[in-house]
């Protein structure tokens, strides 16, 4: 999740939110480490090999967060994650 919206994310519930309840925070879409390596690999021009070491544990099958809640109140992240990690590299090579 982009920064900009987690920080969007915060001020709408701080906004709009009162309830002692959980409430998740995320874009509530799913992706797995080969596809962000792809990704992440597009993005910032690298063509090089990914290897994997396959003798390693998977790690855990599924990291998505419930944000229906969230969602049903009206608020959903603005930057796709293909973006995010754009502006973010774009700073990265600006800044550093």
């Amino acid at each position: 999740m982009y920064s900009l919206d987690m920080a969007e994310a915060c001020i709408y519930l701080m906004e709009n939110y009162d309830s002692g309840d959980i409430i998740n925070i995320g874009t509530g879409e799913d992706i797995t480490i080969r596809e962000l390596a792809s990704l992440i690999s597009e993005v910032v021009g690298y063509e090089g090999e990914i290897r994997w070491n396959t003798s390693k544990p998977e790690g855990t099958p599924q990291k998505l967060l419930d944000v229906s809640r969230l969602h049903s109140m009206g608020w959903k992240p603005k930057t796709s994650l293909k973006d995010g990690l754009r502006f973010t590299y774009q700073d990265f090579l600006k800044n550093h």
